[in-house]
């Protein structure tokens, strides 16, 4: 089967499309063949060993291969349709659509994952492109101010990045929670921003990062411009900042956060199936919605890490590597 494959850290021009062998499902697997799969920061910070901050850079090497890459497949989410069960599933069958996020391996035709892990049936009216582009993004959201945030309706969150990858989906994540959202982006971006839910605009480049008014409950940073310091004044009593990215400057700050009564929570997302079934939901009920910028063919590979390694985009990046439009389902 065709895969992106790179055998060596560093741009995008590492990666080129190759044969590989088509997985066997193991128990307690399914296969699926992949329509569509997102191209996320998470993939060109692997593909280049840029893991952020000292803590992050040493775990990234020995999580992901100290000298080369471990896996040679990159690609978390992805949506496609189930061809093969392994033994003992019985929750899917071949001719199931599904979306869902893997550790590794969806940048290709097929990939084979845990039945019981983070993959659900996709949402009616979804083609592979926009189920795909939601799980990295979408489940980052949830995990950030639902889980550790604790965001409550009527609380002030600002959200930094708002209409890149994670942000498209924490603007209208926070709205469906109830909160009242000012999204940052560039001033380009404000129509897209307000449309998906955000009551307030600010365009990042005006007011420069200490600047961005107050009080706020939450402060969700997607893009890793914030740190604590910089945040505390914007922050209300008992706010929480929330760091996407953080590293060994951030650790030291965790003290200094609970002394001036503000919470710094710093947290890796987690994936899971419970998470997609939220994600879904929110889909049916019209309270989240795809935002795609661009959809690459699979051949194309190169230009979709360049364009998100460029963070000048709006919402996800998805390669089409199977026939993503086939079998949308009827709305």
């Amino acid at each position: 089967m065709k895969a992106a494959i790179h055998t060596r850290y560093g741009g995008p021009e590492v990666v080129s499309l190759g044969e590989i062998d088509r997985p066997v499902p193991r128990r307690g697997e399914i296969l699926v063949r992949v329509g569509a799969a997102g191209v996320t920061t998470a993939d060109w910070r692997i593909r280049a060993a840029a893991f952020p901050g000292l803590v992050s850079l040493v775990g990234g090497r020995l999580m992901f291969g100290v000298f080369r890459p471990r896996k040679p497949v990159l690609g978390g989410e992805y949506a496609g349709t189930v061809v093969e069960t392994g033994p003992g599933v019985t929750d899917f069958a071949p001719g199931d659509r599904v979306f869902g996020f893997a550790w590794g391996g969806a940048h290709a035709e097929y990939v084979a994952v845990k039945a019981a892990g983070p993959v659900f049936a996709t949402p009616p009216g979804l083609d592979d492109a926009e189920a795909a582009s939601l799980p990295f993004g979408g489940l980052c959201a949830l995990e950030f101010l639902e889980r550790f945030a604790a965001l409550k309706p009527g609380e002030r969150v600002l959200i930094l990045g708002a209409s890149g990858g994670v942000g498209v989906h924490a603007v209208q994540v926070a709205r469906a929670l109830g909160a009242r959202v000012t999204g940052v982006a560039s001033a380009p971006r404000e129509d897209l921003v307000r449309a998906l839910g955000a009551e307030h605009f600010i365009d990042y480049r005006a007011p420069g990062p200490r600047g961005l008014g107050g009080p706020y409950d939450v402060i969700f940073d997607t893009i890793g411009v914030l740190n604590y310091p910089d945040a505390a004044g914007m922050l209300a009593e008992g706010g929480r900042f929330v760091p996407l990215n953080f590293g060994v400057g951030d650790i030291v700050h965790v003290r200094r956060a609970s002394r001036n009564g503000h919470r710094l929570i710093l947290k890796v997302s987690g994936d899971s199936k419970e998470g997609l079934a939220r994600l879904a939901a929110m889909v049916a009920e019209g309270r989240l919605r795809p935002i795609i910028d661009r959809v690459y063919p699979f051949a194309e590979v190169r230009a979709a890490h360049r364009h998100v390694e460029s963070r000048s985009r709006k919402g996800s990046v998805v390669l089409r590597i199977g026939d993503a439009e086939a079998g949308r389902d009827a709305a």
